[in-house]
């Protein structure tokens, strides 16, 4: 199984571990029930790794529960103008909500 992890992640990663002093930070990816669509991601940085994760790129962490679910998709980094944030392209993602949050899978 894949997880895509463009540069633009991989640089606002960097530029999060030289402003906390923390060389092993990484973005961790998990995929949890709820949501209007079904299932919903939850993101959070974190300088560790549990037996059962993985770890794409040397920057995302994801756990074997939650891997199925993002299997091909590519995560980047947005700048906007109304704000910043890593974003999920999901090939998986049969339906989402409007807002973004959350997404179904056949």
């Amino acid at each position: 199984m894949t997880l895509n992890i463009d540069t633009t992640a991989v640089k606002r990663i960097n530029e999060l571990r030289a402003q906390q002093g923390k060389d092993a930070l990484k973005l961790r990816i998990t995929v949890e029930g709820g949501g209007c669509s079904g299932f919903m991601y939850k993101m959070e940085l974190t300088d560790e790794a549990g037996k059962d994760d993985t770890i794409f790129a040397d920057s995302v962490v994801t756990d074997a529960i939650s891997l199925p679910f993002l299997d091909g998709s590519t995560v980047r980094f947005d700048k906007g103008l109304i704000g910043s944030e890593f974003k999920i392209d999901n090939p998986n993602a049969t339906m989402g909500c409007g807002c973004g949050t959350s997404f179904s899978v056949v």
